[in-house]
């Protein structure tokens, strides 16, 4: 904790106050020195010139071009270092011969590109300690090159037992250089940095023993041993060798007297000798050495009396890695150790610093890096050198102006220093960075911010002693005068130099994010725009507001220039009336992501691009919400074609009625009047009385839906009639009302400023009146919730209360509905933070927490100015490590996160099949739990807009956050832009099986407070349907609210049944290896390509050694428990055998084929399925693994052949390669088939006994349900195509877990509780996560900020967070959804007006009143029968079905139906030439809702379908209703035929027979029912 400590201070909090620089102990000296030096000149450099010379420009251009050429050198060099490391090839020196003369031969190739191949080897060898333990005296592993760092075994010195010295000279002394790869050095270098213990000393690597050194030290050896008391020499001499001592001949030498020297960790030199029985002592040597490097050796076994005595007695050693550990004289064998030297390698880069001359750069990478950050483009070196140029020229011309006196003079320079030093060497990570790791982005903050704070400081200054600039009042403020700007100057000189702690708190963000927030706030509260979901978004949006704000500029310009009468509107302005509500609102119906849009018009303009995809996704696999989304936009701009002229036309007639004019001031205040009551209504009664606690204090909603009461919800939601009222409100106000206040305070400030043109400035005036106009529509389109309440107090406050106050109401309104914004914003961080920081619920995570609670009673008026802060400036208010201390982080857009993190879901589409075979990476729950999260984001994508605009989520607003929470499922959703029709929203799913802390708080939400009957510390009870007086206090401080209990949304339920406990037993085993066998035959059956099979050579010669009367297939596989047809007098499996138990099925699936083959006992296609289903059980026990008759083998085989990964391995199985869809189109569909129906055999036992239900349902589930394992792409593909059902085995390794489970989807309407949490609550949390982590650097796993806070939810919405923050399994992409595709709110609204609609209502209109005409002139005809086409006569002459030639009557839907018997007297009839009266879909019966045919009189009684009696030219319209009404998916006829009893027949093609009038049946009714 002390070291974290220091080093947050220390890389954190230190080097953000000087621009990233601080010592790191870590770092070489020259690093440190390095960076000291080039911060001291930064700072001194401005320091001194400003001081010492006089205050010109020259000067200031002289020292920003000294940066530039400074900077400039350090770029180039920077960026051809790291060049040379990425291109270029490492010089390795092979070893030479140890002689003193290298150096100089060395030192004479240096700096230049020529080679000298007889250059000897530095004596100074380099040495390493590389340990290896040696147990009971057991030789140590042989050191080979591999062991050795650098290969140096090949030049070992060979020294006599004497001391005589042996030639020492290399092997190839006489060869060039030799290069070696890229690839070992890479190697060597993280074997060098795999070991715990630091680099050694530069004293240690730079001066090894030389040859001479190793003489003195054997001669001072013998010497020392001579002269060593008795005692002394008594306790060596049973350590030293009784056969001499040697010089070790090899690294591995441990042989009796075998000397080695090293380096101890001091840079000491000593030796080791080994003795008798593995044995030793370490020895020092050079006495000289050792005496003057005594100083920083201590030892605590070195007496004061002798030092000499005591450095020199023999101390046997165990080497730990380079550290030297002594222990007593008694050293046991099995600690003794072996030591390898290893000599530093002669390794470099050559640095080309001209053509033909180099430099030799003996450094690394990551040497350089941690000198100096690196900029990987050459535009990036570019920038950099002219930003440090700017604050250089930029700084210093601030300094002469005589901004700065005294101490503020050095202040400005370090915050100069700081802002380039950053460009060389940056803070990482800042505290405003919002990812881990090197950011590269966060480097130019400070000096871009510092650039942009000077150059404003300088034209605050120009412009406010110029006094050029015109000032003007607002509300009794002057803007603009000289002391204004003047004040504005001194704010920004106080602001540049408090730069050291702004970064260090991290108050502004990095550019980007800057850039990006300030465009989304002038989009949003100037233009009325709505947020952003990227910088280029806000740009977009931008630019956009802008075009359109400069074209109602001009209009409104010659609007206001033009003569206004007292009753009279200039058309001019009636025309800009008219655009500015066109244009708003098409703007309000577009998105800012212009994505979707350019999408679209590339798929239509340029076609061939959107088919240059470089890899084609097969068709089944295919996402369809792309062409979803350019559909809905497509639709969009339709209507938007037809809409935006008619709603100019209507607008240009009113406005140049005089209306505005002529009933003022009674229309103002009916307007004012009119939007409260409807906006009171809509905005707070509605929800109100729809929330699950009106004014937490009733139990129960008051309008309630009719799922409310449901335990569990079958359908999808039912539109209740407050919803359509709710819809309608909001459209008479969106489209209505408030379009008429705005034009009606726009007619009255025009008209002021018209005719008062010559006191007032009319070009600022008409900007405004263009802007403020297009600003309040486009609110009032978007987000129509707030609006009433800023229209009323605007009202309340400028009309009655102050009025004195009141410009005019267009300018109150437009500024209170700025101010109104930030209000709530306000509100909402006061309530967070009065709800975290209650005393009696305030949940200590920490000890932390216990400690700065004290602290944040005197920290209250400090955080109320915060909260004002960050509302102000849209900032998050975090808690400091989840505690009651409150700080301000930095600006974010809605959006929050700077990043487009979205969850990539890892599946055999995207890893490698070596990976899928052998651990299958994509196995764990998260992942595969991951794609309901993507689904419920589909769902809601297609839902999300209508709920919200019927108002099943309440109110809502730009930024708000739900929580979607039910059995399983638990979402965090963030809603980001809400425009007019379309709402863009992230999604962000929890874990399945969360922490304590989240369950704890799922709990929370999900629990009911109905039922509490507190009030403080009695039980009273409370009044019915009432809240209690604890749990209504209770309900009032939370940061969250229940919205809504029964949400419903289409999703999938999941059912998991452990595998294990299901084929424990034997005998389950054995129904399902007999239901595999059983599928594989059907399989082979219903293939196409059977006829192929048995004809094919290959496969028949294979399996014709099956047809002997002997044969036997005695696999070990094979089991008497699990095979049904295993022959136990055989001892395996026969022909005879399978025949017994599998014939009957193979006939009747061959019987069902619609061409059967012959099925012999002794045919082909009998012996071909034998063969396979041996096969397929077979691979089964291959996978297996094991031969034991365990469940664990078992199970692994079967998941193993689930998922595809058939390993054929007996030669006897090798003719299935013949065809590979065998193993792909028989066996594997085989197995995952089988177990679906060992599920189903748990359900009804006895019923696939049949083996016509067998093949039925097996039929049945090949059709409606999809058996995959889960990372097949395949799976993903049918859950997001709305899959009916869905079946996987999944192998759970989790928590030590190992387990497998059968995976059941079924598709439903899902029930969710809606949260609504507090926005600013979100935000919050999520910027404290943010620092804590990135900062902070705090990495505990149960840290205090993410413990369970249950008024906050503080551990859910903390792990909402983007990864690697939080830990969320699934991160949507940003999806929009419109309200184009929800059908309830299409039935309400009705659907778009396009042309092509418009089209169609033509048509069908002309087609209606054709037949109302037919109807009319037809005898007996009636209105009535209109739709009909007349009366009885019409009816004799066409008959109910009318088939063309393009339409034969056997195309038609075949129904299921059943004929009850007329009486004798007419069943000489047929019922073919009756009249037929088909019962629409939608009408009861008595029966149910099946749709009934009639026999009956030719006029059909009211209410009764009425298509088959149309006449022929209508009737061809007609085709789709009356097939609609008879039967709503159709049915193969040998289906029919089997389902139908004996007494019930067909009913045949209708034909185009007359039908005789007089003839009507009274007993036949024909009912036909759904298939």
């Amino acid at each position: 904790m002390g070291s974290q400590a220091l080093q947050i201070l220390r890389q954190g909090v230190w080097a953000s106050l000087t621009g990233g620089w601080y010592v790191d102990p870590h770092q070489s000296t020259f690093s440190n020195c390095f960076h000291l030096y080039l911060w001291i000149f930064l700072l001194a450099f401005p320091f001194l010139l400003f001081m010492a010379l006089p205050p010109t420009l020259v000067v200031a251009g002289v020292y920003s071009a000294v940066v530039a050429v400074f900077f400039t050198a350090i770029k180039v060099v920077n960026f051809r270092l790291h060049a040379m490391f990425d291109l270029g090839e490492i010089i390795e020196k092979k070893q030479a011969s140890l002689t003193a003369d290298a150096p100089r031969t060395e030192e004479g190739d240096e700096g230049s590109g020529i080679h000298d191949g007889n250059q000897h080897r530095d004596s100074h060898v380099g040495v390493e300690m590389t340990v290896f333990r040696k147990v009971n005296s057991t030789p140590p592993v042989r050191c080979s090159s591999q062991h050795s760092l650098f290969g140096l075994n090949q030049f070992l010195p060979q020294l006599d037992d004497t001391g005589g010295t042996k030639s020492l000279a290399a092997e190839d002394g006489s060869k060039h250089d030799s290069v070696s790869s890229v690839k070992r050095t890479q190697a060597i270098r993280r074997r060098h940095n795999a070991g715990s213990n630091p680099t050694p000393p530069p004293s240690t690597m730079g001066s090894p023993p030389s040859l001479q050194d190793l003489q003195r030290a054997r001669t001072s050896s013998h010497s020392r041993t001579r002269t060593l008391p008795s005692a002394l020499q008594f306790a060596s001499s049973l350590l030293l060798p009784r056969s001499g001592i040697h010089e070790a001949s090899t690294f591995d030498d441990t042989t009796e007297g075998a000397v080695h020297y090293f380096f101890d960790e001091s840079g000491v030199k000593r030796s080791y000798t080994f003795g008798p029985a593995g044995g030793g002592y370490e020895d020092p040597v050079q006495e000289r050495e050792r005496q003057s490097q005594s100083s920083s050796f201590t030892s605590t076994e070195v007496q004061e009396g002798a030092p000499v005595l005591s450095m020199l007695q023999p101390r046997p050693v165990v080497l730990q890695g380079m550290q030297v550990r002594r222990v007593p004289l008694e050293m046991p064998e099995e600690n003794t150790l072996m030591i390898e030297e290893k000599a530093k390698p002669k390794q470099y880069y050559r640095f080309w610093v001209l053509p033909g001359k180099w430099l030799r750069v003996r450094y690394d990478r990551l040497a350089l890096l941690a000198l100096l950050d690196r900029n990987r483009r050459v535009g990036e070196n570019v920038f950099a050198v002219v930003l440090a140029s700017l604050v250089a020229f930029l700084g210093f011309l601030l300094l002469l102006q005589g901004f700065f006196r005294d101490i503020w003079v050095f202040q400005f320079c370090l915050v100069i220093a700081s802002c380039q030093y950053s460009l060389l060497k940056s803070v990482q990570p800042d505290a405003a960075s919002p990812m881990h790791g090197h950011n590269w982005i966060i480097v130019y903050s400070r000096p871009v911010y510092f650039c942009l704070c000077c150059v404003m400081i300088w034209i605050f200054d120009l412009s406010g002693r110029s006094g050029s600039l015109q000032p003007f009042s607002l509300y009794g403020v002057t803007f603009f005068s000289a002391h204004f700007l003047l004040c504005i100057r001194d704010m920004l000189i106080v602001f540049a130099l408090c730069f050291p702690v702004i970064f260090l708190f991290g108050l502004l963000p990095q550019v980007n994010t800057f850039v990006m927030c300030l465009l989304e706030q002038i989009d949003m509260h100037i233009f009325g725009g709505t947020a952003t979901t990227s910088p280029l978004s806000s740009l977009f949006s931008l630019i956009r507001s802008v075009l359109v704000a400069a074209l109602l500029y001009g209009f409104c310009l010659g609007a206001i220039n033009a003569p206004w009468g007292d009753a009279h509107v200039p058309v001019l302005f009636s025309v800009f009336c008219g655009l500015l509500l066109a244009l708003s609102y098409h703007l309000s119906r577009q998105s800012s992501d212009p994505t979707i849009l350019w999408s679209l018009v590339r798929s239509k303009l340029f076609p061939e691009l959107e088919s240059r995809t470089p890899e084609e996704p097969p068709v089944e696999i295919k996402d369809p919400l792309p062409e979803k989304l350019r559909n809905s936009v497509k639709e969009i701009l339709h209507s938007d074609l037809v809409m935006c002229p008619l709603m100019a036309v209507i607008t240009f007639a009113i406005s140049a009625s005089t209306v505005f004019i002529a009933l003022q001031p009674a229309l103002s205040f009916v307007l004012y009047i009119l939007a409260g009551v409807v906006g009171f209504i809509t905005h707070y009664l509605l929800p109100q009385l729809r929330k699950q606690l009106p004014w937490f204090c009733l139990a129960h909603p008051v309008l309630r839906s009719r799922e409310y009461s449901q335990f569990e919800v079958r359908d999808a939601a039912q539109l209740m009639w407050f919803e359509k009222l709710y819809a309608w409100l909001q459209c008479v106000e969106k489209y209505f009302i408030y379009p008429a206040v705005v034009l009606n305070s726009l007619t009255t400030e025009a008209r002021t400023v018209g005719q008062n043109h010559k006191e007032l400035d009319i070009y600022s005036r008409a900007f405004f009146i263009s802007v403020a106009g297009m600003k309040l529509l486009r609110s009032s389109f978007c987000a129509p919730s707030h609006q009433y309440v800023t229209l009323c107090f605007t009202t309340l406050f400028f009309q009655f209360d102050y009025p004195h106050f009141s410009e005019t109401f267009l300018i109150d309104y437009y500024f209170m509905s700025i101010l109104f914004s930030k209000m709530w914003d306000l509100l909402y961080k006061l309530r967070f933070v009065l709800t975290y920081i209650a005393p009696w619920q305030i949940t200590w995570g920490s000890a932390f927490h216990a400690f700065a609670q004290p602290f944040a009673v005197p920290h209250s008026a400090v955080l109320f100015v915060q909260a004002i802060f960050s509302a102000i400036f849209s900032t998050p208010l975090n808690p400091v490590l989840g505690s009651a201390v409150f700080v301000t982080s930095y600006t974010r857009p809605v959006k929050f996160w700077e990043r487009d993190y979205n969850t990539k879901r890892v599946d055999h589409s995207n890893t490698r099949l070596a990976t899928q075979l052998d651990r299958n990476p994509g196995a764990d729950d998260n992942n595969l739990n991951s794609i309901f999260y993507e689904h419920l984001t589909r769902s809601l994508q297609h839902s999300l807009c209508g709920d919200l605009l019927l108002g099943r989520w309440g109110n809502y607003s730009t930024g708000d956050c739900f929580i979607l929470a039910s059995d399983y499922l638990n979402a965090l959703v963030h809603i980001i832009e809400i425009g007019n029709g379309l709402v863009t929203f992230q999604l962000r799913g929890l874990e399945f099986r969360g922490t304590y802390c989240q369950q704890r708080e799922v709990e929370a939400i999900t629990e009911g407070v109905e039922e509490d009957e507190g009030c403080c510390c009695c039980e009273p009870g409370h009044l019915p349907h009432m809240l209690s007086f604890n749990a209504a206090f209770g309900q009032r401080w939370l940061a969250w609210e229940v919205a809504a209990t029964k949400y419903v949304l289409e999703g999938y339920s999941i059912s998991d049944n452990n595998a294990a406990s299901m084929l424990q037993v034997f005998d389950l085993r054995k129904i399902l290896i007999t239901y595999y066998v059983k599928s594989i035959i059907y399989y082979v059956s219903r293939s196409s390509k059977l006829e192929e099979w048995l004809t094919n050579e290959t496969i028949q010669e294979a399996l014709r050694p099956c047809l002997g009367p002997n044969y036997v297939d005695s696999d070990p596989t094979f089991n008497l428990n699990i095979d049904e047809d295993y022959d136990h007098r055989a001892s395996g499996i026969t022909p005879s055998s399978f025949c017994m138990i599998y014939l009957d099925w193979i006939q009747y699936c061959n019987s069902r084929r619609q061409t059967p083959v012959t099925c012999e006992r002794d045919g082909p296609l009998v012996n071909l399925c034998f063969g396979l289903c041996i096969l397929g059980r077979r691979a089964l026990g291959t996978a297996s693994h094991s031969m034991s008759a365990s469940l664990e083998p078992f199970l692994y085989g079967l998941h193993a052949l689930f998922k595809g990964d058939f390993r054929i391995t007996s030669p006897r199985d090798e003719w299935v390669f013949a065809d590979m869809d065998l193993l792909n189109r028989v066996v594997a569909p085989g197995v995952r088939m089988s177990l679906k129906l060992h599920q189903d055999h748990f359900t009804s036992p006895d019923e696939y006994e049949d083996p016509m239900v067998l093949y039925d349902a097996i039929t049945a589930n090949e059709e409606k349900m999809l058996i995959s394992h889960e990372g097949d792409p395949v799976w993903r593909s049918a859950i997001l195509a709305n899959m009916p059902s869905l079946l996987a085995l999944r192998h759970i390794m989790d928590d030590g877990s190992d387990e497998y489970k059968i995976i059941m989807l079924n598709k439903r309407f899902l029930s969710f509780r809606v949260i609504k949490v507090n926005r600013e609550c979100v935000r919050g949390l999520w910027a404290g996560q943010q620092q804590e982590l990135v900062f902070l650097r705090n990495r505990n796993p149960e840290r205090g900020s993410i413990q369970n806070a249950k008024q906050a939810l503080r551990n859910m919405i903390n792990s909402s967070c983007d990864q690697p923050i939080g830990y969320p399994i699934y991160v949507s992409p940003l999806t929009t959804s419109y309200a184009g595709g929800h059908s309830q709110l299409k039935s309400v609204w009705g659907g778009p007006v396009s042309p092509h609609n418009i089209y169609t209502w033509l048509i069908s209109s002309w087609d209606r009143l054709q037949k109302g005409c037919g109807a009319g002139c037809n005898s007996g005809g009636n209105i009535e029968d209109s739709d009909c086409g007349g009366g009885s006569t019409s009816i004799s002459t066409n008959p109910a079905i009318h088939t063309t030639q393009s339409t034969p009557a056997s195309c038609l839907p075949q129904p299921h139906i059943t004929t009850i018997q007329p009486s004798m007297a007419s069943s000489s009839h047929s019922p073919t030439r009756g009249q037929f009266n088909t019962r629409s879909p939608g009408s009861h019966s008595d029966d149910g809702p099946h749709p009934t045919v009639h026999v009956g009189p030719p006029h059909p009684p009211r209410g009764i379908h009425r298509a088959a009696f149309t006449r022929a030219p209508a009737l061809s319209l007609h085709r789709e209703t009356l097939s609609d009404g008879l039967l709503s998916e159709s049915t193969p006829r040998s289906n029919l035929d089997r389902a139908l009893p004996a007494q019930t027949r067909l009913i045949p093609a209708f034909g185009t027979h007359s039908i005789n009038s007089s003839f009507q049946p009274k007993s036949a009714v024909i009912t036909t029912h759904e298939a």
